[in-house]
């Protein structure tokens, strides 16, 4: 699967994330992944927890998804300085922005390099409280 076309949502039946390509019909949201037999392997998902992927990694490798909270030390010099920040869809593109601030910062190479995906938002949005 080509990282840019994944989404993930969880699963209406046991609430397990799942990532794959998204499908509707009507107001249902399934993900496909995988194949048995020529079948696809697909399952229904709750629509407010679908998210898209950015195609980027974070500093581990592990994909970001529309919604994900990262964490950084941007300062090396204070390495207890964590920066938190939550990746959302702005105007043209993936962006970042922290808690409580109306800007916003394009997703770049940069953060792929330096934060972590610690959460996000649907399951864990308490990491973002000061």
């Amino acid at each position: 699967m080509e990282n840019r076309f994944l989404s993930r949502g969880k699963r209406i039946d046991n609430g397990e994330w799942i990532q794959g390509y998204l499908y509707g019909i009507w107001e249902r949201r399934y993900i496909l992944w995988g194949m048995i037999n020529d079948i696809p392997n697909m399952a229904e998902v709750d629509p407010e927890t679908v998210c898209q992927c950015t195609a980027m990694p974070d500093k581990n490798g592990k994909l970001i998804f529309e919604n994900d909270i990262l964490s950084g030390h941007i300062d090396v010099g204070f390495p207890e300085d964590e920066t938190r920040k939550r990746v959302v869809w702005h105007e043209n593109g993936w962006c970042t922005n922290e808690l409580r601030c109306d800007d916003y910062e394009e997703l770049d190479d940069f953060d792929s390099e330096n934060f972590e995906v610690i959460g996000n938002m649907i399951d864990n949005p308490e990491l973002l409280e000061v």
